[in-house]
């Protein structure tokens, strides 16, 4: 008889009553991947997305949510060599974090970072992922120069503010309460904007002007942030709370020597994960390991809480990450 697992599984589109636990087969390892037995599971905006039926899984990938964990790795597929059974593990996933057990791509997994406990760990592959490849390979961030953070006590912001500040860069970083503005100056920000008292494009014109931006917000935030850039800047936007879709004026661009551009992390190829991974381990895990780089946690739920995970996500009141505890 097939093993079985629980899982949190998306009974329909919907809001966050619409997260169910449920019984799964446990997954096998394919040629390049691992199964890990998952001790945490981190809540990522994707996650609501997905259950919100606004961003289908990739074909292959596992219709649980859940994006990226941490654990120990119980079964190892064929061609693969950094890992055996046995190994502590965090993991970017292509989907079914939400499980007991998942199944991944080894190449997208790295070893758990000295002085970290499980529960840490599972925070950092979504948000280190995303935010390497944003600001750093796609949009060339390198020292001295001005980074616009929006969002930047979310898991992504608390991130990038942090990576930023040690590869040199001057941080700036919008937030929405004068808590998450301390948050953001305790993590190396040299200037919290608080968007509901101060208009962010006056602040950093008064600074030269941004010469990068990573956006999560998009809506009526895109123009703005346009007039933010400075000559050459460059503006990597990745989602849309606000939504897609608004009138620009593309002279500026032109005009300014502009560069737009975005990426989302999840339809990538297993290559370029990889690549990421890679990357990750050569500079930003010893920035982890020699404490100068560390997860911010808000708040843990059980696996099957994980309603009231979703719940804290988009409440926005959280600082930092959300972790699910599944062993």
């Amino acid at each position: 008889m097939t093993q079985m697992m629980r899982a949190v599984e998306i009974s329909q589109p919907g809001g966050p009553d619409v997260l169910k636990l449920t019984e799964r087969p446990i997954p096998t390892a394919e040629q390049g991947q691992i199964v890990i037995k998952v001790a945490y599971a981190g809540v990522n905006r994707p996650d609501a997305l997905q259950r919100a039926g606004a961003y289908a899984p990739p074909p292959g990938a596992s219709d649980l949510p859940g994006l990226e964990a941490s654990g120990e790795v119980v079964a190892v597929g064929p061609g693969v060599s950094d890992f055996v059974i046995g190994d502590q593990v965090c993991g970017l996933l292509p989907g079914g974090g939400y499980a007991e057990f998942v199944a991944t791509p080894a190449a997208h997994c790295l070893p758990i970072p000295a002085g970290l406990g499980l529960k840490q760990a599972a925070c950092l592959p979504e948000t280190c992922f995303t935010v390497w490849s944003n600001v750093f390979s796609r949009g060339g961030l390198t020292a001295g120069e001005r980074f616009l953070v929006h969002g930047g006590s979310s898991g992504i912001g608390t991130t990038a503010i942090q990576l930023a500040n040690q590869l040199g860069a001057r941080v700036f970083a919008t937030a929405g309460s004068d808590e998450k503005c301390q948050a953001c100056l305790d993590l190396g920000a040299e200037r919290a904007i608080n968007y509901k008292e101060e208009d962010f494009v006056a602040v950093l014109k008064a600074e030269g002007g941004a010469n990068l931006i990573l956006d999560m917000v998009g809506g009526d935030y895109i123009p703005r942030n346009i007039k933010t850039l400075a000559n050459d800047g460059r503006l990597v936007q990745i989602a849309f709370l606000s939504g897609p879709k608004v009138e620009l004026n593309f002279a500026q661009i032109m005009t300014r020597r502009l560069t737009v551009t975005g990426s989302t992390l999840r339809p990538q190829s297993d290559q370029a994960k990889a690549a990421i991974a890679q990357d990750l381990r050569d500079v930003v895990w010893p920035l982890i390991e020699a404490g100068k780089v560390a997860p911010v946690m808000d708040s843990e739920f059980d696996l099957k809480d994980a309603a009231a995970a979703h719940s804290r996500m988009e409440s926005s009141g959280h600082i930092g990450k959300i972790v699910l505890k599944v062993a």
